[in-house]
């Protein structure tokens, strides 16, 4: 008698649209998605996890799973966005700072984020990544080198140099910013 085979992994994807927006969001936004395309990329991701949801092998490895289709489609969305404004000669609408009278908060908000993004620019981008991911989306190191698809001691290293340049960055950044306070 011939070994039975198990049956097929069958993903509910409104289940996995509920549970993973905002990781998906926040994903694509941190890894340099501008704010006006936004909307529109994290779309495009769920089309391709609705078309791909079935190919998933393991429960346990679908944030990591998730985590490469954004990638791959915010890496695509910004060589063609890139190429566009090459051929348009349009400015980049994520370097264009939003101006208007804010709120006390928001205004602290804004300025803490936009430090946190000029800190994460300073990265490499494989370095950048594995810091998101450890750092703000909090998954595990083994979860990082499956969903980038590198040796887990790679993404430790990463991790490691990624930490000690953000914190290297933020340093210079306090020293600057002390030099022009008032005293």
């Amino acid at each position: 008698m011939a070994a039975r085979l198990p049956a097929p992994l069958v993903l509910d994807f409104y289940a996995t649209y509920q549970q993973y927006f905002r990781f998906v969001w926040a994903s694509a936004r941190r890894l340099g998605t501008s704010e006006p395309d936004l909307d529109d990329v994290v779309q495009e991701i769920f089309l391709v996890i609705h078309a791909k949801l079935h190919t998933v092998q393991s429960p346990d490895s679908l944030r990591s799973w998730i985590y490469g289709v954004v990638r791959r489609t915010v890496s695509s969305h910004r060589r063609t966005h890139t190429a566009r404004s090459e051929r348009t000669g349009a400015l980049d609408d994520s370097l264009v700072a939003a101006k208007g009278p804010t709120p006390l908060d928001l205004s602290e908000q804004n300025a803490k984020r936009a430090l946190l993004e000029e800190l994460l620019s300073g990265l490499s981008e494989p370095k950048r990544e594995v810091f998101i991911l450890a750092e703000l989306e909090e998954m595990s190191a083994p979860e990082i080198a499956a969903a980038l698809e590198i040796p887990l001691n790679t993404a430790y290293s990463r991790l490691r140099h990624a930490r000690a340049d953000f914190e290297g960055a933020l340093a210079r950044h306090q020293r600057q910013t002390a030099k022009w306070r008032p005293a």
